[in-house]
């Protein structure tokens, strides 16, 4: 039951050359969710071993180059390699316009169909939900209408202890009540209550994802409690000017931000090219959040599972 994050670009506005454009990979019970589509994304997919092939939903940001640029070369490599099945692509509106007139210019044949999913970036709302998980916005302060994205696994079912099936002769047809927190009755109508057959269920997993976006701490009972949230930090302090000018974050307010809404774990990233060693931004948010890494392209980082108490 996977739940872990691939950073595969943690650059702002610029690829360098330790540091691809923005662009992360979820999988959730190997289910792969594209987090916005930097220039490069498709070359990081291959080098991180990822199959294109796993790749049905694509989470856009908001409508800057840095954030959408590689979606063109990708959408021309799934067609290339005879996609089949439906792409599903979760944006403000206007991505359809941009993709429409590419597609119409390049890619006339293509042989799946994209699906768009058109979002409101100013309201938190549902935009995904399956068996397993559920996506939902978290509206941002930006220069052009920006959201980031919620991922939160559905909620486990108890787990069966060792041997109980055969020991206490339950049917399949009485597993899943039983998984589900319901008393066993035998044959012989004697109760075997549930905590004699299962253990509790795991806890369930959360990831948000918050860039670009100037200090807003009205996300904070959007993505209160998460387990794992990446949060921009473009500029040091040294840069205050500059990050409020360009609605952008500075490593004080994503540690901030961190700490008010309680999360588990902190990834930072989106860095100004103008670092070349982002340690200085990194510990400067230490200094108010403890539990925090900066992004590395290629670095992955996995939610393990652990049981309600």
């Amino acid at each position: 039951m996977t739940f872990e994050l691939t950073i595969l670009g943690s650059s702002s506005a610029i690829p360098t050359s330790k540091r691809n454009l923005t662009a992360h990979v979820l999988n959730v019970h190997e289910r792969f969710f594209l987090i916005d589509c930097g220039e490069g994304t498709q070359i990081q997919i291959r080098k991180n071993k990822i199959r294109f092939g796993k790749i049905d939903h694509i989470f856009i940001s908001h409508l800057h180059g840095d954030h959408i640029f590689g979606l063109f070369g990708l959408i021309s490599t799934f067609n290339l390699l005879n996609r089949e099945k439906d792409l599903h692509i979760y944006s403000h509106p206007e991505l359809e316009n941009i993709l429409n007139g590419h597609l119409e210019y390049f890619e006339k044949n293509i042989s799946f169909s994209i699906i768009f999913h058109l979002l409101k970036p100013k309201r938190n709302e549902i935009i995904y939900e399956d068996e397993k998980v559920i996506v939902e916005t978290i509206p941002l302060k930006h220069r052009v209408p920006t959201c980031g994205f919620k991922f939160t696994e559905k909620p486990h079912l108890r787990n069966l202890r060792k041997n109980v099936v055969e020991n206490y002769r339950i049917p399949i047809s009485k597993i899943r009540s039983v998984q589900e927190g319901d008393d066993f009755i035998n044959d012989n109508n004697e109760i075997i209550s549930n905590e004699k057959l299962t253990l509790p269920p795991y806890k369930t997993r959360s990831y948000a994802y918050c860039t670009d976006t100037a200090y807003s701490e009205k996300i904070i009972p959007v993505i209160n409690g998460v387990d794992l949230l990446f949060h921009e930090a473009t500029f040091g302090m040294d840069m205050k000017r500059q990050a409020k000018l360009t609605t952008h974050s500075t490593s004080e307010d994503a540690a901030n931000i961190a700490k008010k809404a309680n999360v588990g774990k902190l990834i930072i990233g989106h860095f100004s090219a103008r670092y070349k060693d982002v340690g200085v931004i990194l510990n400067e948010a230490r200094e108010i959040f403890p539990n925090i890494i900066s992004a590395e392209d290629g670095e992955k980082h996995r939610i393990e599972l652990t049981r309600e108490e």
